[in-house]
């Protein structure tokens, strides 16, 4: 791995999709341990755009029937985050009676989950639980408890396997974090 540039920012190599593939095998063990014998069908929740290979990896592990909902929000402007949260598409299926698994890309500030864990249960989830491929323990300060963390990282600002720099980078197979230097 080498350093990469998006825009007019540079990279450097940060975490390796071999190190992504062990940590989404363990995440969905747990997962899957929790939801064996599972009679009703959950609704995975995948959060676009950055969960969308996170959970396409995570579902192909996953050994329960499961169904696929998405929704796709928006907070982030650049390499910050607005503090604004805005539903850019709303749920593509129900979620109403069903235990609903939200599937996050990265979770930092926090703003964002709870946000959406609030909507789910105005509309009508049975029960809610959170799965994060990353989480930024530093900063997360809100009570809501995140089920499922399969890495935690610093609060860098970090691009590839889903997660962009301005919509570019999300298609790199492993994680990039910005080069200050």
């Amino acid at each position: 791995m080498s350093n990469i540039r998006l825009y007019d920012k540079s990279f450097r190599p940060f975490i390796s999709n071999e190190k992504i593939e062990e940590a989404i095998d363990k995440v969905a063990a747990r997962i899957n341990a929790d939801f064996e014998g599972s009679t009703d069908v959950p609704v995975l929740l995948c959060v676009l755009n950055g969960a969308i290979m996170f959970t396409a990896e995570l579902m192909k592990r996953l050994t329960f029937n499961c169904e696929l909902v998405s929704i796709k929000l928006s907070s982030y402007e650049g390499t910050r985050s607005t503090g604004n949260i805005r539903q850019v598409m709303g749920l593509t299926g129900s979620i109403e009676g069903k235990r609903v698994i939200v599937v996050e890309d990265i979770v930092d500030t926090g703003n964002t989950i709870v946000n959406l864990v609030d909507m789910l249960r105005e509309k009508g989830a049975a029960e809610t639980r959170v799965c994060t491929m990353l989480l930024k323990p530093e900063i997360y300060t809100k009570d809501l408890k995140l089920d499922y963390v399969a890495m935690e990282i610093p609060n860098d600002f970090i691009v590839g396997f889903g997660l962009d720099y301005d919509e570019i980078g999300r298609n790199l197979k492993d994680i990039y974090v910005l080069d200050s230097k």
